[in-house]
């Protein structure tokens, strides 16, 4: 395995600077949503540190119910452990341009994935990023909508332009609106 072998000479290099951080709230006071495309680094992009933020992803960095499982229990921890607080964080949601699920859009595509993961086509079809600033947009009212978001937790949309390296922002910073 000389893939991991380097990796670990790496490590070795980290482990030798490393200052842990202790377990606090974010310091960047938010939470990154975005895909696990490998030419996307959130915290190069974005200037993180550790400490800075907690990172999910998943294939086209879409809410799903893991996700909403995740933001939950992460914004239930930092009122548990380090609030309460009035607000707790920002779940700034990324897709990208170029994202590999949008060949999903294709049908006959779509169905081979099906066969080969195993997986609805129509969970397929629902997970594409073709257009991503209209999935960010979806995504971000999935967020606002779910009734297990925090009222303390804000979201807002963004879009990274694989060829310019560029974030811009589709949905600003948006409070949840309460049940009536």
């Amino acid at each position: 395995m000389p893939g991991m072998t380097q990796l670990l000479q790496h490590n070795e290099q980290f482990a030798r600077d490393y200052n842990p951080v202790p377990l606090g709230p974010p310091t960047a006071e938010v939470l990154v949503l975005t895909c696990l495309d490998h030419r996307i680094d959130p915290a190069r992009m974005l200037g993180l540190h550790p400490g800075s933020a907690p990172v999910i992803r998943n294939a086209g960095g879409r809410v799903t119910t893991a996700v909403i499982d995740d933001i939950a229990y992460l914004a239930f921890l930092g009122d548990t452990l380090f609030g309460p607080f009035d607000e707790l964080f920002e779940v700034v949601v990324i897709h990208h341009t170029q994202c590999g699920t949008g060949f999903l859009d294709d049908p006959d595509f779509r169905h081979q994935a099906a066969r080969a993961t195993d997986t609805s086509e129509a969970a397929l079809e629902a997970a594409a990023v073709a257009d991503p600033a209209a999935t960010v947009a979806a995504d971000v009212e999935l967020l606002l909508a779910s009734p297990r978001l925090s009222p303390k937790v804000s979201v807002s949309g963004h879009v990274l332009d694989i060829d310019t390296g560029r974030v811009t922002t589709v949905l600003g910073t948006r409070q949840p609106q309460p049940a009536r």
